[in-house]
């Protein structure tokens, strides 16, 4: 009887020995689903802890990997992905590393690859709106990069560029066949783009993943070979020792059973494979600066600004396509509603809502901006549908006298003095100075604005006061005038007289 148990025992221990061996290469097997859980179990972690382990002969075998000089933490679950924590701006390590076997990708040999390192959102929500959230961010630190390559401290990289429009992404060029480290620095921090509620908010997690492509027969590259990732979250200076210690001490006040649960942290992060980064560059030329439309495109390259020389709130009588101050209709098409996003000052969304029509974009309710543009812009998108237009500061009603000054009439019943009644025009001022009213005067009356040399407002006893920015500034709202113009002097414009 012992002989048979232990017989049975043999038999279980060799059965789990190569279910165990079965399992081996599944990590790697699953690793092209972009950001899969399974991509942590990847198993090239545990291969470079234990070689000893046995891997099967058809799991794909990955051309390179990429190892980043930071630890993980230690309260990741087995099953959850790795987590490393970063400093703002401190340099990291990625070793770029050959791992082909004997014969593996004879056409790059003895040539150089090229690879593109970005810092990217983990979360699928930010993805969507990653454009309008990098273009937030350059906003609030204008001439900062999220990304930057620390070149004197990199190893082996040839040809570093990096695209003033891609501030999170860096290129070069490197051989495999020699030693590569590439050091990286993140300016970018987990909380910039959690939004601000009470204090103490979490910061989201960004993903750092390098895509590595070859040339093709043109000398471009556009042939991809391998792409791999690892979540990274980023805290102001010290903050990521400071987390990565407060982990640490949770760890250890857990019972023995509870940390089976967890990883173990490693003094080094293996990025695993994933797909490619979506945007993909077509076209990466030897001696051309590299364009890689990751989160921007030709139509967002700028932003547009509102015209300055509008008359009123809702920019009536601007000189341009009346779409820029009307609601957007249901009935217009998906090419019109791209040109009211463009004059609205949506030009960052113009590829989000490629292909929305009128309707399409006006179904869309509050809380669904909000969500995809983000607070600020989303509010801005929703005002802009429902025609929210902003209140002017001042507020004053103009018509001009057709009579010459010695046979006006009052003007204050309405009438001029042929009795033809006065048709005011309203003009909405945005800043309460001088310069403004010469303006808006100018753009309702169709009079040159460089031919105005002087503005003034008629007084006790006919004395002419010059419009000054205080005296702007002390009209009352919804005051009317009655205007004259009389040539200059010198003959070089004319003055505009407000009764």
């Amino acid at each position: 009887m012992a002989w048979v148990l232990k017989m049975d025992e043999v038999i279980e221990s060799g059965l789990v020995h190569d279910f165990d061996a079965s399992l081996s290469g599944i990590g790697q097997e699953l690793g092209a689903g972009a950001y899969s859980m399974s991509d942590v179990l990847a198993l090239p972690i545990f291969k470079q802890e234990d070689s000893s382990l046995p891997l099967d002969g058809e799991t794909k075998h990955p051309p390179f990997q990429y190892v980043m000089c930071a630890a993980t933490s230690p309260a990741v679950k087995l099953h959850d992905e790795t987590l490393t924590y970063l400093n703002q701006g401190q340099s990291y390590e990625i070793r770029m590393l050959d791992n082909r076997k004997m014969g593996d990708m004879p056409e790059i040999s003895g040539k150089l690859v090229k690879s593109i390192i970005r810092v990217v959102f983990h979360d699928r929500r930010l993805q969507y709106t990653e454009h309008q959230q990098l273009e937030g961010w350059k906003w609030n630190r204008p001439g900062d990069r999220l990304l930057d390559l620390d070149i004197p401290m990199s190893v082996g990289i040839i040809d570093t560029r990096t695209n003033p429009s891609q501030l999170n992404a860096v290129e070069f060029l490197w051989d495999p066949a020699k030693r590569t480290s590439a050091f990286i620095q993140v300016h970018c921090i987990s909380t910039e783009f959690t939004p601000r509620k009470h204090g103490g908010e979490k910061g989201v997690p960004f993903r750092i993943q390098v895509d590595t492509f070859k040339q093709n027969e043109n000398g471009e590259y556009t042939d991809h070979l391998h792409s791999a990732s690892c979540q990274i979250k980023v805290f102001k200076p010290k903050g990521a020792d400071r987390k990565q210690k407060t982990d640490r001490e949770k760890m250890e006040k857990r019972t023995a059973h509870e940390k089976e649960k967890y990883q173990p942290s490693y003094d080094t992060t293996i990025l695993t494979e994933c797909s490619p980064w979506p945007d993909a560059p077509t076209a990466y030329v030897n001696n051309s600066p590299s364009t890689v439309p990751t989160f921007t495109s030709p139509q967002q390259s700028t932003c547009s600004v509102p015209d300055s020389n509008s008359s009123s709130p809702n920019h009536q009588g601007d000189g341009v396509s009346q779409a820029s101050g009307e609601q957007l209709q249901p009935s217009a098409t998906i090419q019109e509603t791209q040109q009211w996003l463009l004059k609205n000052r949506f030009s960052s969304y113009t590829r989000l809502f490629s292909n929305f029509s009128g309707a399409d974009l006006l179904k869309l309710t509050k809380e669904d901006l909000v969500q995809i543009c983000g607070a600020a812009d989303g509010i801005r998108l929703y005002n802009s549908l429902k025609s929210r237009s902003v209140r002017p500061r001042l507020t004053i009603y103009v018509c001009q006298e057709q009579l010459s000054p010695p046979q006006q009439a009052a003007g204050s019943g309405g009438e001029n003095g042929s009795g033809t009644p006065c048709v005011y025009h309203a003009i909405y001022l945005e800043e309460m100075v001088a310069s403004e009213v010469a303006r808006k005067l100018a753009l309702v009356f169709k009079i040159p604005l460089h031919q105005i040399n002087q503005v003034y407002r008629q007084g006790p006893t006919g004395i002419h006061i010059l419009v000054s920015d205080q005296v702007v500034q002390n009209f009352q709202d919804e005051s009317c005038f009655l205007f004259y113009t009389v040539k200059a002097e010198n003959g070089g414009g004319i003055h505009i007289i407000l009764k």
